[in-house]
């Protein structure tokens, strides 16, 4: 377990030394921004027409039987048996 974390740990170091160290990156020209002419009209929003259904909440009370579950361990099925 501990080999595999040290070749790991080994081998991350390695693929970061490569980076920083054996790629050479330089700029060669200059960035600038576009030139850019922004007009803007005055404009209009749609408009929405929607039929939605009612609805209607509120509560009632609610009587639910529930079943009730037996469990036996196999030490008290032996005793009931004998």
């Amino acid at each position: 377990m501990k080999t595999g974390f040290i070749f790991a740990a080994i081998v991350a170091v390695a693929a970061l030394a490569f980076g920083i160290y054996m790629v050479d990156i330089e700029q060669t020209e200059e960035t600038r921004l576009p030139k850019i002419d922004v007009t803007v009209e005055g404009g209009n929003a749609p408009e929405f027409d929607a039929q939605i259904g009612d609805i209607e909440t509120g509560t009632e009370k609610v009587t639910i039987s529930v079943p009730t579950i037996d469990f036996q361990s196999p030490e008290e099925e032996a005793a009931d048996n004998s």
